[in-house]
């Protein structure tokens, strides 16, 4: 049986309504400044900054998202009994919502669905967080010790997890059809996984509006809209 790896990126949830980062509407192309109300650096040292960075994830379209027919492609190939694995670098949740196993999704950047203690590393849920957020708390404090709380996201200024970076890479070396869909491949160490699929002698196939540096050494480039195009690509690999 033939192994496929999805890699994903924003594009693959901008049907779902949540916008991309660098795309030509994208959100930081729109509001570079919007940058640093994710960099690790600024949210640390700057409660202005954690403050419209809650504002931010609670006017934003993480927490209502639904998945589109890209995702629900991926899932359907997934339970039609394809060996299938997703790493994925979007935060939003909705590769499980559309029915696949947790099991067989690897967050490289963590999750917005989740909030993370900086100090203490308890964790809650995002939308517990947020309800406190509106009840009138700008920047919520820890509950058990006090200390600065997060997302349960990888920000810019820090580093991904190894171990989930390492598991990644594994299942780059390992599978046989790599499809980057929705992703620039500019970000390192994550657009890596592209190279090392293809050294690998995995067939690349790239799914994404507009060019990227993996562009040369791709079997297979799709400009089409990622909501018609993978799911025709899923059902032709079937």
């Amino acid at each position: 049986m033939t192994m496929v790896a999805i890699f994903s990126g924003a594009g693959i949830s901008t049907d779902s309504g949540i916008p991309d980062y660098r795309g030509p509407d994208g959100m930081w192309t729109r509001d570079p400044e919007a940058e640093r109300l994710v960099t690790y650096g600024p949210y640390m040292a700057d409660p202005e900054i954690r403050r419209r960075s809650w504002r931010m994830r609670l006017d934003g379209p993480v927490l209502h998202a639904r998945p589109n027919a890209a995702h629900h492609a991926v899932a359907a190939f997934e339970k039609s009994g394809h060996a299938l694995r997703v790493i994925t670098q979007n935060v939003d949740g909705l590769h499980q919502a559309a029915g696949v196993p947790e099991r067989k999704v690897l967050e490289l950047h963590g999750s917005a669905l989740a909030v993370v203690c900086t100090a203490c590393r308890a964790r809650s849920s995002a939308a517990e967080v947020l309800e406190r957020v509106t009840a009138g708390e700008a920047d919520p404090p820890c509950l058990e010790c006090g200390g600065i709380l997060k997302t349960a996201t990888v920000m810019f200024g820090q580093n991904l997890d190894p171990q989930v970076l390492g598991q990644a890479m594994s299942i780059a070396k390992a599978t046989e059809v790599f499809i980057a869909v929705g992703t620039s491949l500019q970000v390192q160490p994550a657009a890596s996984l592209a190279g090392i699929a293809a050294e690998h002698g995995a067939r690349l196939i790239i799914v994404n509006a507009e060019p990227t540096p993996y562009d040369p050494i791709a079997d297979e480039i799709v400009r089409e809209p990622i909501g018609t195009a993978l799911p025709a690509l899923l059902e032709r690999l079937r």
